[in-house]
């Protein structure tokens, strides 16, 4: 990973700040989708990969950065990149995330991500960081992953600018997760990451910390937890996929 770290473990205290609206959980300053959940199924499942493309070239503010938290800004990010892979199991879409490897000391470890790191001097733009990383931490052969588009920027609150690359890649497929880094490779039904009954924000670490933010947590899935800037960054991709 290279020292690309984004938060993955839940927080004490992180149950602050929930907002709700009518039963319904809103995303303050996060492009989400608002739609029924089986629309949501059937919408974004029968989508195929021309149609992502489309939409991905298309989105709404594609060039401006998204920051993390909306009013502290840093000098000099270090440009980084994560790959969304996604893929076709029964007529459904899913996308790949991996679980880091933990280790003692480091709170970063443990964390629900998509595959992804720092920028190399090797590479010679964003998508050639994310299907490189992806090769070194999962074993995905880059030449198996049909690349679709780009996500806006993220510029996180630890100075790095990632650019997520979203790519198809076939399934069921071989990978060889290197386990220093990766404990886990699991995947989530798109649809079900597209309903906004399965996702909260909370204000983390807590209203009064200076760098209190918005920060998105998606319920429990498969014993996982996605949250914080993985998690924005799903959503931001649902958000793209919704333009019409």
């Amino acid at each position: 990973m290279n020292g690309l770290h984004l938060p993955g473990e839940l927080p004490d205290g992180a149950r602050w700040g929930l907002r709700k609206v009518a039963g319904v959980s809103t995303l303050p300053a996060v492009d989400c989708i608002i739609i029924d959940a089986m629309e949501s199924a059937i919408r974004l499942d029968q989508l195929d990969s021309s149609d992502i493309s489309d939409r991905l070239r298309s989105g709404r503010g594609r060039h401006q950065t998204r920051q993390e938290h909306p009013t502290l800004s840093y000098e000099n990010p270090h440009p980084a990149a994560v790959l969304i892979p996604m893929f076709r199991r029964l007529d459904a879409w899913n996308l790949l995330f991996i679980r880091r490897t933990e280790h003692e000391g480091d709170h970063h470890s443990g964390q629900v991500a998509f595959p992804g790191g720092r920028w190399d001097p090797g590479d010679r733009d964003p998508t050639a960081t994310a299907l490189r990383e992806a090769q070194e931490e999962i074993g995905l052969d880059r030449e198996q992953v049909l690349l679709l588009g780009e996500l806006r920027p993220m510029h996180t609150v630890s100075n790095f600018l990632v650019t997520p690359v979203v790519g198809e890649i076939p399934w069921p497929l071989s990978l060889r997760p290197d386990p220093v880094e990766v404990a886990r490779v699991f995947s989530i039904p798109l649809a079900w990451l597209g309903d906004p009954a399965n996702r909260r924000v909370l204000t983390w670490p807590s209203p009064d910390h200076p760098q209190a933010r918005d920060v998105v947590f998606f319920d429990e899935f498969d014993q996982e937890l996605l949250w914080g800037v993985s998690a924005r960054i799903t959503v931001d991709f649902l958000a793209a996929l919704s333009v019409s």
